[in-house]
C-alpha cells in the first residue's frame, strides 16, 4: 500500500473521527448542559426534597462539565480507531481494483476485476473498468493484427521490386528494351505501393474521427463521385445507375466523399462484365440514407462482417484484377463509426452486395460530437429493408 493510499485512508479516518467527535460535543453542549441546568434549578426551588428522598441536589454543572471533558478526551482515540477501521473496510474493494488494474496495465489484458456482490458504486466502477479493459484488449488485438497485415502487404511489392531489379542487373545480355521493360514493371509496383499507402492513410484519417461538421447533401456528393468513376465503370463494362434525391445531413465532407468513393470502387471492382451498380440517396424519417447495390459473385452471409475489417477479402485477387487491398470497406466502416451513423450490409441472392449507410438527418449530427465512438458488428440487412435494383 503506497503512501498516497495511506493518505486517503488517513483523511477518511480523520473525517469519520471528526464526525463522531462532533456528535459527542453536540450531545454535551445541547443535551447534558441544559439537563444539568434544569436539575440545579429544581433543587433550588424545592429545598425540602432532599430531606424527603435522602439524596443531594444531584450533579452540579462543574462536575458535569469535568466529566464531559474527560469523556471527550477518551472519545478521541476511540473515534480515530473506529474511523480507521471503517475507512479500511470501504477502501478494501478499491485496493483490489487498483491491484488488478495495475496487473492488467502491466500486460495481462485478459484479466478482469470480476467484482460480485454487493452491488454498489465501487462494483459499478469495477464493471465499467471491465468493459474498458475488454475494449482496450480488442483495440490492441486489432492494432497488432493490422500492423502484421500492413507489414505483409507492404513487404510483398517491395520484395517483388527488389527481385525484378536484381534479375535485370544480373543479366549481362540485357539490352535497352529489357531494361526499359524492367523499369516499367518497377514503376507499376511503385504505383501499387503508393496507392496502398494512400489507402492506409485514408483508413487512419477515418479512424481519427470527425473534426469538422458541415451541412452537406448526400445527393451532391454522390453525383461528384459518380462523375469521376464513369470512365472506370465503362472500361470494366459496368453500368452505373443512380436515383439521387436530396438527403441533407452534417459531417466531414472529405470523409463522406471518401466513403462514397470506396463504396463505388468496391462495387465496380468486385463485379462482372455487364454488371450493374446502383446508387440511391434519400431521406428516411429523421435520417439521410445512401445505398449502393452491385451485382457480382454470390457472397455467403457469414462472410459479410469479415469483409469490413482491414485486409480482408472474400477471395484473393478476385476476377484476376489484383488491384484491391482489402481496405475499401474497412474505410467505409471507419467513416460510418466516426459519424455515429448506421451501416447495414446484406448479400443479394443473385450475387453482389447491398450496403446502406444512414446518417442523422439535418443539423442534429454535430450535437452528437461528444457521443462515444462505438464499434461493433455490421448489421445484416433485414427483410423488408430497401434494396435498390
Amino acid at each position: 500500500m503506497t503512501s498516497r493510499k495511506r493518505s486517503l485512508q488517513t483523511r477518511l479516518a480523520l473525517a469519520y473521527a471528526a464526525g463522531i467527535y462532533a456528535a459527542g460535543v453536540f450531545v454535551v453542549v445541547f443535551v447534558a448542559v441544559p439537563l444539568a441546568g434544569v436539575q440545579s434549578a429544581t433543587s433550588t426551588e424545592h429545598p425540602s426534597s432532599s430531606a424527603i428522598t435522602g439524596t443531594g441536589s444531584g450533579i452540579s454543572l462543574p462536575q458535569l462539565l469535568t466529566g464531559s471533558a474527560v469523556a471527550l478526551v477518551l472519545l478521541i482515540p476511540v473515534a480515530l480507531a473506529l474511523g480507521w477501521f471503517v475507512a479500511g473496510r470501504f477502501l478494501r474493494p478499491l485496493r483490489a481494483i487498483t491491484a488488478t488494474a495495475r496487473s492488467i496495465s502491466a500486460g495481462d489484458l485478459h484479466r478482469r476485476l470480476g467484482l460480485g456482490e454487493p452491488t454498489d458504486e465501487l462494483t459499478e466502477l469495477g464493471h465499467t473498468l471491465d468493459d474498458l479493459f475488454a475494449r482496450l484488449q480488442a483495440a490492441f488485438d486489432a492494432q497488432r493484427h493490422f500492423v502484421a497485415n500492413a507489414s505483409h502487404e507492404l513487404r510483398t511489392p517491395l520484395a517483388g521490386l527488389r527481385t525484378l531489379l536484381e534479375v535485370a542487373l544480373a543479366d549481362p545480355d540485357a539490352d535497352a528494351g529489357a531494361l526499359r521493360e524492367a523499369c516499367q514493371e518497377a514503376l507499376a509496383l511503385g504505383g501499387y505501393q503508393e496507392r496502398l499507402v494512400q489507402a492506409l492513410l485514408a483508413l487512419a484519417t477515418s479512424e481519427r474521427g470527425v473534426t469538422r461538421w458541415d451541412t452537406l447533401d448526400l445527393a451532391h456528393v454522390a453525383a461528384r463521385v459518380l462523375a469521376s468513376r464513369r470512365g472506370q465503370a465503362t472500361e470494366a463494362g459496368i453500368d452505373l445507375a443512380e436515383h439521387l434525391t436530396s438527403a441533407v445531413t452534417a459531417g466531414d465532407p472529405g470523409l463522406v466523399e471518401s466513403l462514397f468513393a470506396n463504396l463505388i470502387d468496391n462495387a465496380i471492382r468486385h463485379n462482372h462484365a455487364g454488371g450493374q451498380v446502383k446508387v440511391t440517396t434519400r431521406t428516411s424519417g429523421p435520417q439521410a440514407a445512401l445505398t449502393v447495390t452491385n451485382s457480382g459473385p454470390v457472397i455467403p452471409e457469414d462472410q459479410i462482417q469479415r469483409l469490413f475489417q482491414p485486409f480482408q477479402k472474400l477471395a484473393p485477387d478476385r476476377h484476376g484484377r489484383g488491384d484491391g487491398y482489402g481496405l475499401g470497406l474497412a474505410i467505409v466502416n471507419a467513416v460510418t463509426h466516426a459519424h455515429h451513423a448506421t451501416l447495414t450490409a446484406g448479400a443479394r441472392p443473385e450475387g453482389g452486395l447491398s450496403i446502406t449507410v444512414r446518417f442523422t438527418h439535418g443539423s442534429a449530427a454535430p450535437l452528437r460530437r461528444g457521443a462515444p465512438h462505438r464499434t461493433g458488428p455490421v448489421r445484416p440487412a433485414m427483410d423488408g429493408a430497401p434494396r435498390p435494383g
